[in-house]
């Protein structure tokens, strides 16, 4: 059960406390009060866990300060819809917006190689309007002898140059705790010219106790990786343990799923899920179209494989694309072959936003036609009391005598 408080309720106030003394009169329920920072406000709610059963909906609705009474419906408590009744979860980092709804291009550096790949990098995103980005320092690699990244060394000059050309937000995947203190460290020692978005990647899916230290933190938001072998519910729950330590700033991604039927891609892309994670939570939903299918071959269309299948996450309706980028992929010491070419960079983007256009038109008609219903549900009421009402007064042959 979610106890939504007016906007107006801070979380350590009167109205708060009353809901809280409330609860605790019932045995085996516990309250956790958290409060969940919009791009327009703040909203404190209260969670009950436990047999929530024996609690009434009154007179916990008629409270003060209480907007609504939320009965949960699905297992992931903090992050779901809960049949529509939770709205989505707005979010605001280092003036970047998340929402479902907005839309972002996160491309990069798979793995940081060099100071001077990082600079050519980010002066094209800065050049074509971009200010999110992929940059990995800490690299998980299936054979020890693969490069590994080059951890905390470059977070400096990674850091330094994001601020020279106005990237607000850098993707940056940690493995160990260890790794989110070093980039804290990092980002106060540069005096915070960017902002980082801990990425937990998808071997890391179900590492609980580094899904505790992300949400545990409430500085960085957090992308959460599908796992390459797990079921989507597991990839909800990696997700709600973030969210019960406290950090709701999460980003869900559908990276594609390990299995043979991918073939000759390097996953099985699942970015059918999309609109199945949207209806199910309240996240923004990213896609990593470059690790889900690993090829830039074109087809017969001339289209490679790799923007075929970003443009059907944003004709699904995703927020954000992770893509790889490298202005010399060659030289490249991590996934080379499937990154674009700097070169390639205004194109894709072009691509995205002409797709990205495309979905906006198709919601903009799934709500005329949701509309319509709507009308025709209220005039068939009338028309059928009026039909019903012309039969009483007479009618010959089944024919009614009165106009409508």
């Amino acid at each position: 059960m979610i106890v939504i408080m007016s906007s107006d309720v801070i979380p350590d106030g009167p109205e708060v406390k009353q809901v809280l003394e409330n609860v605790a009169s019932y045995e085996g329920l516990m309250a956790q009060v958290h409060v969940v920072q919009g791009t327009t406000r703040a909203l404190t709610e209260i969670y009950l866990i436990g047999q929530t059963l024996q609690v009434p909906d009154k007179p916990l609705s008629e409270f003060p300060g209480v907007e609504r009474v939320v009965r949960i419906s699905e297992k992931y408590k903090l992050i779901g819809r809960h049949q529509g009744e939770m709205g989505p979860l707005e979010m605001q980092y280092n003036g970047v917006d998340f929402e479902q709804g907005s839309f972002h291009v996160m491309a990069g550096l798979c793995a940081v190689d060099s100071q001077k790949h990082v600079e050519a990098t980010f002066k094209a995103l800065s050049q074509y309007g971009q200010v999110t980005t992929r940059m990995g320092a800490y690299k998980p690699r299936t054979s020890p002898y693969d490069f590994q990244g080059l951890g905390q060394e470059c977070l400096p000059y990674v850091f330094e140059l994001a601020g020279k050309h106005g990237i607000k937000m850098i993707a940056m995947e940690v493995l160990r705790d260890a790794h989110v203190e070093e980039i804290q460290r990092a980002l106060e020692l540069a005096g915070k010219p960017t902002g980082v978005m801990l990425q937990i990647g998808t071997r890391n899916a179900q590492n609980f106790e580094l899904l505790k230290t992300a949400g545990q933190q409430q500085e960085f938001p957090v992308l959460v990786k599908r796992g390459m072998g797990i079921t989507l519910e597991e990839t909800l729950n990696a997700c709600e343990y973030v969210a019960i330590q406290g950090n709701r700033r999460i980003v869900i991604c559908l990276r594609g799923v390990k299995t043979h039927l991918g073939d000759p891609h390097r996953n099985f892309a699942d970015f059918a899920h999309v609109p199945v994670v949207k209806r199910l939570t309240r996240l923004p939903v990213c896609v990593d179209p470059s690790h889900a299918i690993g090829r830039k071959e074109p087809a017969p269309d001339g289209i490679t494989d790799m923007a075929h299948a970003s443009a059907q996450g944003v004709i699904a309706g995703c927020e954000m694309l992770l893509v790889d980028v490298h202005p010399d992929p060659v030289r490249a010491l991590c996934d080379g072959p499937q990154a674009l070419l700097i070169e390639e960079l205004p194109a894709f983007l072009e691509d995205c936003a002409i797709v990205r256009e495309a979905y906006e038109k198709r919601c903009r008609l799934a709500r005329k036609s949701m509309d319509a219903e709507e009308r025709a549900e209220t005039l068939v009421p009338r028309k059928a009391r009026l039909a019903g009402s012309g039969r009483r007064q007479g009618s010959k042959n089944g024919r009614s005598h009165v106009r409508t």
